[in-house]
Order: C-alpha cells, then sequence, then structure tokens
C-alpha cells in the first residue's frame, strides 16, 4: 500500500510516495528548499509542488515543525508567526484541489515511523525520539503510545530553550567541533532523562546519518541512545502513515 508523505522542515521540504507494507520511499523523494519567509501561502505552494512532481492524486500526509491539534498549527518557532491558529490541513487539501490531508507535528511523525519500522521496533517502557536539525523537535512514547506535541526542544537549557543550545542550526552557526556540540547535547539529553527517566533515547534528523560524530562523545547519560534508522525520511513515513490512519476512520 502507497500513501504520500511530506515533511516540513526549517530549511528543507521534502516528500514521496511511501511503500506502507516496507516503510520505506517507494520512490526517491523530491525536495525543495523552504521559502524565507515562511509563510502559509510560499510554504503551501512547496507542498503542492512536491506532490505534484510525484502526479500523486490519492491521500497526503504533512509533518509540520510545531504544535498541530486537529489539523491546526498552534505554535511556529521555525516558521512564520503567521502559521499560528491556521487550519493547516484545511489550506493544504484546498490548495491540492480537494485531496484529503492530514498534518501532524514532525517530530510526532518521525517517532511514529521508528516505533513501527526503525529502531523503536518492539520497545516497550518510555522512549523518547530527538530530532537534531534547525530545532529540536521530540516526540514521547510510553509503551508504544504517543503523547503528541511535546516540544522537549524549549526546555529551559542554562537560561535559553535547549534547541538554541544544541540543535545542528546552532552546532553551524556557532562553528562548534563535534566535541564542544556533543557536550551540549549530553546536558541536553541529562536534562531530559532527569525528567522523564526515559528507556532509549533515538536521535533522529539529518545528524543520524553521522552517528560516529557525535554518539561516542556524549557522555552522563543513562538511557541508552541510538541513531534513527530511518534517518531524515521518518517524517515523510509517519507523515504518510498518519494519512493511513485518518482515511482508515472515515
Amino acid at each position: 500500500m502507497e500513501i504520500f508523505g511530506v515533511d516540513i522542515g526549517g530549511s528543507g521540504i521534502k516528500g514521496a510516495p511511501v511503500d506502507l507494507n516496507r516503510g520505506d520511499l517507494a520512490q526517491e523523494r523530491h525536495k525543495v528548499l523552504t521559502p524565507q519567509p515562511a509563510t502559509p501561502d510560499g510554504v503551501a505552494g512547496c507542498v503542492v509542488e512536491v506532490v505534484r512532481h510525484f502526479d500523486w492524486d490519492g491521500p497526503v500526509g504533512v509533518t509540520f515543525p510545531g504544535v498541530v491539534t486537529g489539523g491546526v498549527t498552534r505554535s511556529a518557532a521555525n516558521m512564520d508567526k503567521a502559521w499560528v491558529g491556521v487550519d493547516t490541513a484545511a489550506l493544504l487539501s484546498s490548495r491540492l484541489d480537494g485531496r484529503p490531508v492530514t498534518v501532524l507535528n514532525d517530530a510526532d511523525a518521525a517517532g511514529v515511523a521508528e516505533m513501527a519500522y526503525g529502531a523503536g521496533r518492539g520497545v516497550d517502557g518510555t522512549v523518547i525520539l530527538l530530532t537534531l536539525g534547525t530545532g529540536i523537535g521530540s516526540a514521547l512514547f510510553t509503551d508504544g503510545h504517543l503523547v503528541p506535541n511535546s516540544e522537549l526542544g524549549h526546555l529551559e537549557l542554562k537560561g535559553h530553550d535547549a534547541e538554541t543550545r544544541a540543535s545542528v542550526k546552532a552546532k553551524d552557526d556557532g562553528e562548534l567541533t563535534w566535541e564542544h556540540w556533543a557536550r551540549r547535547v549530553g546536558k541536553y539529553l541529562a536534562h531530559v532523562e532527569m525528567l522523564f527517566s526515559p528507556d532509549l533515547f533515538i536521535i533522529g534528523g539529518g545528524v543520524s546519518r553521522k552517528p560516529e560524530k557525535f554518539l561516542p562523545l556524549i557522555e552522563g547519560v543513562r538511557a541508552r541512545i541510538v541513531p534513527a534508522e530511518l534517518q531524515n525520511n521518518a517524517g515523510i513515513v509517519g507523515a504518510a502513515m498518519a494519512a493511513r490512519s485518518a482515511a482508515a476512520a472515515q
């Protein structure tokens, strides 16, 4: 079974049909740059471009980097503030000629995919997936059940939003070495561990392609830490899973 997934990020918007029997992309993904400013109209146009690249005509799942409830975006830390309060599912559906659109938080989508097909498969207890990129997204699971919109990237760390200290953007903007950045990530993980006592951390986002660069350098964390197996495609897969669930519920 194939369903289309789109992953909206602070720097890029990417999508592809997903083979949900395998939990992998059915075709090579298509990516466009996120417009600046990342307004609803501009981003919606990019989503349409990605979907039409494949001549897709069925349901579409879409991730968004912020809190999403009932298809409405409630926060937009790394996007234009005009997104707050927008019925994003309705907006994208109208731009996609009425195709059914399901919208969910980007890290939640990645987490759902990893729990079904990747590093979290079969893991009980508390699992936290963290996507390290433009910001820090989080997905919190207890015995396989998602607690949506956890937004742990906005926990305070040394008087700042954690994502301003430990995201990949913070590493790049500060020109930090892998060692320096790994120390920051370790302090952040230790703080999250103190609050939630997870059995497993899954590290996602584009940086999950290079786990050897930083995971061995992280200290002071008791929980097991592993890279996301679906890497940066997890959001697309999770978006497609959400669209399938929505279609099945109708």
